[in-house]
């Protein structure tokens, strides 16, 4: 098998199934299913056994006590063994060729030198996500993408399998969030990426979904949000710009955590300095929007 693609699920069995009958459609099978059951309470291990008995697809099930979606990743990445992994979320689907796709244009063009292959994400009435992926070059990182060559929307990521394993990312004592974008911009400081302009991903964005329930994450996972960004503050390649952005959410983050030595700790202490007031706004604004997180 050269890919598994592997999907993070959390009381989603009233909707998993939509991805399983993508991956029963998929023209090439050359790939394993790995799912991370992150501490449901619902039937989704029994609606897998069920779908297992089938043998359409290669499933492999773990189980887990709930450790959010960035907990879910770090076990996938350790259990995953073939060459390039892609992540579905349980809401999500795949286009019938998608994997052959992704075959192929690795088959064709991957190798050693490059980190994996950035494709496109469409919404369920196949409209793309935002820009389409630049098509005067093959490679990009990520960070370039959107900073440089000025892409927008989400866009699906498939990565080798052993940078992956790379920078896992922390889990904090009673929170469930820290930015997956952490570990990518991290891999950007030592690979670029091929760039398929295809579609690899449908996405629904449900009501119970983490995009749609942002400023709640942010109160609910100081921790996570605080260190996400004082790693993005140390990126090599990052701008002046980018940094100060994300010294005001360290701001903000390190005031709801009641981190009081988060300038001490700051690895660019001028910005951190500079971006206080703006940060000391984020916070009141997270927090005043966020009053019924604490009663929840």
């Amino acid at each position: 098998m050269l890919l598994t693609v592997f999907t993070p699920t959390y009381n989603r069995a009233y909707c998993l199934h939509q991805c399983y009958e993508s991956l029963k459609r998929q023209t090439n099978k050359n790939f394993i299913w790995l799912i991370i059951d992150d501490g449901s309470t619902d039937d989704t291990f029994e609606k897998v056994e069920e779908w297992k008995k089938e043998s359409i697809i290669h499933i492999h099930y773990h189980y887990q006590e709930n450790q959010g979606m960035h907990g879910a990743h770090n076990t996938a990445y350790k259990l995953i063994e073939t060459e390039l992994n892609v992540c579905i979320d349980s809401d999500d689907y795949m286009p019938d060729d998608a994997v052959e796709n992704i075959v192929n244009h690795w088959e064709k063009y991957g190798d050693e030198l490059v980190g994996g292959i950035i494709g496109l994400d469409a919404f369920t009435d196949q409209q793309i996500i935002g820009s389409i992926l630049p098509t005067s070059q093959n490679t990009s990182t990520l960070f370039d993408l959107y900073y440089k060559h000025g892409v927008t929307g989400d866009k699906k990521l498939v990565y080798r399998s052993e940078l992956t394993r790379k920078y896992p990312y922390p889990v904090f004592e009673g929170e469930k969030y820290v930015g997956l974008a952490y570990k990518y911009y991290k891999l950007d400081q030592e690979y670029e990426m091929l760039l398929l302009n295809k579609v690899l991903c449908c996405v629904e964005y449900l009501p119970d979904g983490s995009s749609r329930n942002m400023l709640k994450q942010y109160r609910r996972n100081p921790q996570g949000f605080s260190f996400y960004r004082k790693e993005l503050m140390k990126l090599s390649f990052a701008g002046l710009s980018f940094k100060f952005r994300q010294s005001i959410h360290y701001v903000s983050s390190s005031l709801m955590m009641k981190n009081w030595k988060f300038i001490r700790e700051s690895p660019n202490k001028g910005l951190t300095i500079l971006a206080l007031p703006l940060g000391l706004l984020l916070f009141t604004y997270v927090t005043s929007r966020t009053r019924d997180v604490i009663y929840e």
